[in-house]
């Protein structure tokens, strides 16, 4: 693995299944959405608590050289930026979430956002429970080789979920994407040593800190046409390299509640099937199976009832499920599509409040914990690097900490179970 592998990658934790849609896409103009999120940064220092009022343009240092341009345009640019902000809807009145969520309520961390103190005043006021989002991963704690692992940063996270009091759910031990550099080179015997040597010190290091792991990430593919073929299952085989895992994360920390994690199941239909097929063989190979991660990178475009619907199959093996990695983008692939940022706003509200009913309406041993991929607009994948168009609000506050319409959502639908 290469030994510069120290900063996040700009993606989501468990891949990206629709990363493609605006890859290549340049940063666009100055539009009335840069007023409340700067675009350009992906990430922007959040107005002092005696204003609250964000500055359209970034300063500058004084010696930077301004092209005319530049300069014409940022008069226009405020005056847009003041014309929109006037209207900008009043965000909603929601409580914190983790004091009506059914089960912990929990998202991703950054170790970096431990240093940001209105991310972490907006964490004590809503979350109970964290998940690693990168730095827990194969790819950052082998980025110097398997026999130079790193943990400085999960031990920041797991101190740190310590200190506040919340719980902490491990991101992940086995997944496709990552391990295939580490491991190059190896068979056999070797190979076997390396891989349960990988679990053992990670879920060993952690035992007694965290509560769960994903122990495997993403073993279906994307259409649900079978299993991906990747470094492990070359190995052990499909099923193998799971059952494998399961039973070495089981040795390495019998206490933790053991998932499989993966993204889609509700909204491709042939990826759900797949799934259930595989939880149905692993149980009957006597895997230490425990929990169902179901990530929900929902989209606006979803049909209704299908979220509710898949929960419903999924809940049939009666294992805690875990909606592990929730986020709703507005942005969809059709390049006709005209609707308004209200109206995405609003199918958005429906597709959150239907997931948060479906899991209010688990059984109480079945409501293990639900987690969001991100507090703020400005945390997501989807608002980082060339995908960030400054209009996506997929998490449940804006950049500065204010609930959006998805933070009332997940309200109403916690608040009556369907």
């Amino acid at each position: 693995m290469r030994s510069d592998s120290k900063n996040p990658p700009p993606h989501r934790g468990g891949g990206g299944p629709r990363a493609a849609w605006w890859r290549g896409r340049t940063p666009h103009a100055v539009s009335t959405s840069d007023c409340a999120d700067h675009p350009k940064t992906g990430t922007e220092a959040a107005p002092s608590t005696a204003s609250r009022s964000p500055s359209p343009v970034p300063l500058r240092s004084s010696g930077e050289d301004f092209s005319r341009r530049a300069v014409l345009a940022a008069p226009i640019a405020l005056a847009a930026c003041d014309r929109f902000a006037s209207a900008e809807a009043t965000p909603p009145t929601v409580p914190p979430l983790k004091s009506i969520a059914p089960a912990p309520f929990g998202t991703a961390i950054k170790a970096s956002q431990i240093d940001d103190p209105d991310w972490v005043a907006l964490a004590r006021a809503n979350v109970s429970q964290l998940t690693p989002e990168w730095e827990m991963k194969m790819e950052y704690i082998l980025a110097d080789g398997l026999d130079r692992p790193n943990f400085d940063r999960s031990d920041r996270i797991a101190a740190f979920a310590q200190a506040q009091g919340m719980a902490l759910h491990g991101h992940t031990l086995i997944w496709y994407a990552q391990g295939k550099e580490a491991f190059a080179g190896l068979s056999g015997a070797a190979f076997d040593r390396a891989f349960d040597g990988y679990i053992a010190i990670t879920a060993g290091r952690y035992r007694g800190k965290v509560r769960s792991w994903d122990v495997v990430n993403e073993p279906i593919l994307d259409d649900g046409s079978g299993m991906r073929d990747c470094h492990w299952s070359a190995r052990y085989g499909h099923d193998g390299y799971i059952l494998r895992a399961f039973e070495k994360a089981r040795a390495a920390d019998p206490q933790a509640l053991l998932f499989l994690n993966d993204y889609n199941q509700e909204s491709v239909p042939a990826k759900g099937v797949q799934f259930l097929k595989l939880v149905e063989r692993l149980l009957k190979a006597g895997c230490p199976l425990q929990g169902l991660g179901l990530q929900s990178h929902l989209w606006i475009d979803i049909k209704p009832g299908v979220v509710a619907a898949f929960m419903r199959e999924a809940a049939q093996f009666g294992l805690p499920i875990h909606v592990s990695e929730l986020d709703c983008t507005l942005r969809t692939e059709d390049r006709l599509d005209f609707r308004s940022q209200s109206e995405r706003l609003t199918a958005q509200s429906a597709r959150v409040t239907e997931l948060a009913q479906a899991f209010a309406a688990l059984p109480k041993a079945q409501q293990f914990a639900f987690t969001v991929w991100g507090l703020r607009d400005t945390d997501s994948w989807y608002r980082q690097g060339e995908k960030d168009d400054g209009k996506d609000k997929p998490l449940p506050f804006d950049s500065f900490g204010r609930p959006n319409p998805m933070a009332a959502a997940l309200a109403a639908g916690f608040r009556t179970p369907a």
